[in-house]
């Protein structure tokens, strides 16, 4: 009896993670496929179109970055008078805060929302909160202390609100600081194969392309309505992303949006990093993924997709226990059937690897992006996926243990950033 509950389990765990490689080899070809020159129906239509822009930056101790940040602002080239800057100084204790003070006193767009340790220091969703509330534009856009982006991102970002439909837009994340190390370097290797093939594709196919958190943004009006984030949330941007799916809005992701970001560079700060963004990203999961199924706003394809986005953490705790049952199943003298299956799930560890950015989406995208010396570090991202089971697996652990304790969910379990790469920056 027990062998065959252990035989269905890992049938079950081998049918899903094929699914995953279906549905990461669709979305390399269709991103392979696309016609480079064919425009999008609305970049007439945008050209005139110039709405009042908010852009929050919600900062917590980030006086080695906030600096490069906001005088990256000053030289945005949106209309003045049709911009607005917001930093919101969650109860730092160092100086960003004066930094951004200092910024608030030459230029009359930027302004400064201090909060006490009393308000402050509960989340980034909690700050942005704090943000909306002072916000006047008409669309949000939202870039954490760390990125630097194009002086014409907003104009990029904001053409696709043209479009009533557009509840959200979400640009693309390029690593600023990529030559510093191995670990720099494979988060690299993650964001092209996430941005320039996974969410690209998302965009072809019509799918759920993700809100990121930061080089993108929102109607203000449609958050609103929402009540702003949750702040019970650890990644209020993809728990974003569904509400205004489920709403009946949809997501833009323009990809010639980019914006610099500082890498983390370490494998502590990586693990501290990613444990959040899974424990989040689950809490999203359990919390949207009945919604999804039953919506009426999405269509089939569209709530397949949501599924697989919302589950994608999973996807290394499930290689994991595919890997322990195939190897109790092979010892306690399984058909040769199971045992066949069972050297198709190492194999996954390697085509899975980066979570949402497997390798072979990896491939594609360092290719089409021209960057041929990168693609010799991809086998190494064997190891950052087997990191990645152990980070997945806490984190589904500790979100257990908090629900069943009742513990709080949310702090600011921020990526410590240090601003020391500004030699790559090219203006």
């Amino acid at each position: 009896m027990i062998v065959e509950v252990l035989e269905i389990a890992f049938l079950f765990c081998t049918l899903l993670i094929v699914t995953y490689l279906v549905r990461h080899y669709i979305f390399t070809i269709a991103v392979l496929r696309k016609d480079k020159k064919t425009a999008k129906p609305n970049a007439v239509l945008a050209v005139n179109y110039e709405p009042t822009v908010s852009v929050l930056i919600p900062a917590r101790d980030e006086e080695m970055v906030i600096g490069r940040l906001l005088q990256r602002t000053t030289q945005l080239t949106y209309p003045r008078d049709k911009l607005q800057v917001v930093v919101i100084d969650d109860a730092s204790s160092d100086g960003t805060g004066q930094i951004a003070e200092e910024f608030a006193k030459r230029y009359g767009f930027i302004e400064v929302l201090h909060r006490d340790k009393k308000t402050g220091g509960k989340g980034k969703a909690a700050a942005l909160n704090a943000g909306l509330k002072r916000s006047v534009g008409e669309i949000v856009f939202c870039f954490d202390a760390d990125y630097y982006p194009q002086r014409d991102i907003v104009e990029k970002l904001v053409k696709e609100f043209v479009d009533p439909a557009v509840g959200a837009v979400q640009g693309r994340p390029v690593v600023l600081n990529e030559a510093q190390n191995i670990v720099t370097r494979l988060v690299t290797l993650e964001r092209i194969g996430g941005y320039r093939v996974d969410q690209e594709a998302r965009e072809q196919l019509g799918l759920i392309p993700q809100f990121g958190g930061t080089v993108g943004g929102f109607r203000r009006s449609i958050v609103a309505e929402f009540g702003g984030f949750d702040e019970s949330m650890l990644t209020e941007d993809t728990d974003l992303t569904f509400t205004i799916y489920l709403a009946g809005y949809k997501i833009r992701y323009a990809g010639d949006a980019e914006c610099y970001e500082e890498a983390v560079d370490g494998w502590k700060a990586y693990w501290r990093q990613r444990h959040r963004w899974a424990r989040g990203h689950m809490q999203v999961c359990f919390k949207h993924a009945f919604n999804v199924v039953r919506s009426r706003k999405l269509n089939l394809k569209a709530k397949i997709d949501g599924l697989l986005l919302l589950n994608m953490y999973f996807v290394p705790v499930v290689t994991l226990v595919a890997f322990l049952v195939g190897v109790s199943l092979i010892l306690s003298g399984a058909s040769q059937l199971f045992s066949a299956l069972w050297l198709f799930v190492p194999v996954s560890f390697y085509s899975l690897a980066g979570n949402f950015a497997p390798f072979f989406e990896i491939g594609v995208g360092a290719y089409l992006d021209g960057r041929t010396r990168i693609q010799f570090l991809i086998p190494l991202l064997f190891l950052a996926y087997m990191y990645n089971i152990f980070i997945c697996t806490k984190a589904l652990l500790d979100l257990f243990a908090a629900k069943l304790l009742g513990k709080k969910q949310v702090n600011w379990a921020k990526t410590r950033h240090f601003g020391d790469r500004n030699c790559y920056i090219m203006n």
